[in-house]
């Protein structure tokens, strides 16, 4: 009876012990994914507070009558944990003089209505009957009181093919004579007969405006949205510094809203690359 009495306790024991084990196994997966959870960038905005130091790391609200709001070397401690991690881009040197150029002064943060920051969406299309992908571009613009996002370009390689980058020499056989108009332009056959080549006989100043060709083709019915597929950020506002903000659904604390490319880039190089987001900006 005594080695009965034994055995059982020894079993209650274990099994007590397993159960308090498991339960305290459960207990520190709940906190590990809350904390997950907590410093997951989980939206732009939230980005963007991060990266000024108005929220911290887990999510806390800085007040702005707060000695800690925006503070250099706080924001210092934060910065490292808006990267991708796993990127070798992203996680070295060149991201550690990002964040020691960036916090020299009070002068580089990230604002929502602070211009040269672009949202990219990739969507999926039915262009002619068959399924295509294109690239769509918006900025924010002011509006009265408020704002809005706009589309400023497209990226669609079919519209590309139509007005390929020939040579200079190739160029520059297409042009109509300075006295055309004495032969009341009948040599104006010329820019039919090759039209694959009709925009070299625009003026040095032409661009394609693809996002007109864009809307033209929705208007027409030959280009009909299905999804969206995805969506980055190009943000130019920070001094010398080009940066691409991506979304990583991953496990661990490395998550959510997180810089995913950064250049080192010179504001005459920046204001070229811009042009492709914004075409029309210096208009």
């Amino acid at each position: 009876m005594k080695n009965l009495l034994i055995l059982l306790t020894i079993v209650t024991f274990i099994t007590v012990g397993s159960v308090n084990a498991q339960t305290y196994s459960i207990i520190g997966d709940a906190e590990a994914d809350e904390r997950a959870l907590y410093t997951m960038t989980k939206q732009m905005s939230q980005f963007m507070s991060r990266f000024n130091y108005e929220e911290d790391q887990y999510g806390k609200k800085i007040h702005p009558d707060s000695s800690d709001y925006r503070d250099r070397d706080k924001r210092k401690t934060v910065l490292p944990l808006l990267f991708d991690m796993e990127n070798q881009r992203t996680n070295g040197s060149l991201r550690d003089f990002f964040i020691e150029d960036l916090t020299q002064d009070d002068s580089n943060y990230f604002e929502f209505l602070g211009g040269e920051w672009y949202s990219e969406v990739s969507a999926t299309f039915k262009w002619k009957g068959k399924t295509v992908d294109i690239s769509m571009i918006f900025a924010i613009e002011k509006e009265n009181l408020g704002s809005k996002w706009v589309l400023t370009n497209v990226f669609f390689s079919e519209f590309n093919k139509l007005f390929p980058k020939g040579d200079i020499a190739e160029q520059q056989k297409h042009f109509l004579h300075p006295m055309s108009h004495e032969l009341d332009f009948m040599n104006i056959y010329k820019i039919f007969k090759t039209p694959e080549c009709i925009e070299y006989y625009a003026s040095e100043s032409y661009s394609t405006d693809y996002l007109s060709i864009f809307f033209y083709e929705i208007k027409q019915g030959n280009l009909v949205f299905e999804k969206i597929n995805g969506e980055k950020f190009h943000v130019f506002q920070i001094d010398n510094w080009y940066f691409e903000v991506s979304w990583f659904n991953r496990s661990g604390y490395n998550t959510g809203w997180l810089i995913s490319n950064l250049i080192y880039l010179k504001d005459e190089e920046k204001k070229e690359l811009i042009k492709y987001y914004q075409p029309n900006i210096s208009k």
